[in-house]
């Protein structure tokens, strides 16, 4: 958690020198992803205290989905291809 926050503050920090090249996206990409994980997990973090089951699978989800927005950005960054908006 603690580097997801750091490299969240890096991406804010350096997002400036990316504006108007193809790597802007990846920026985007990156800040809308941790900030998304980070309030979808908030939001559930209710699930573990109440029940633990929900929790889990909830949080599954999540990860599953935050795993496939890591992946598509590398597959994209390694291809030197911006992101969708």
């Amino acid at each position: 958690m603690l580097l997801l926050l750091i490299a969240f503050f890096i991406d804010m920090v350096k997002r400036d020198d990316a504006r108007g090249t193809w790597q802007e996206s990846h920026f985007s990409w990156r800040i809308r992803s941790v900030v998304w994980a980070g309030v979808l997990y908030l939001v559930t973090w209710p699930l573990w205290l109440l029940f633990l089951l929900p929790g889990w699978i909830a949080w599954g989800i999540i990860s599953i989905w935050f795993l496939y927005r890591i992946a598509r950005g590398w597959l994209n960054l390694s291809s030197n291809r911006p992101m969708p908006a």
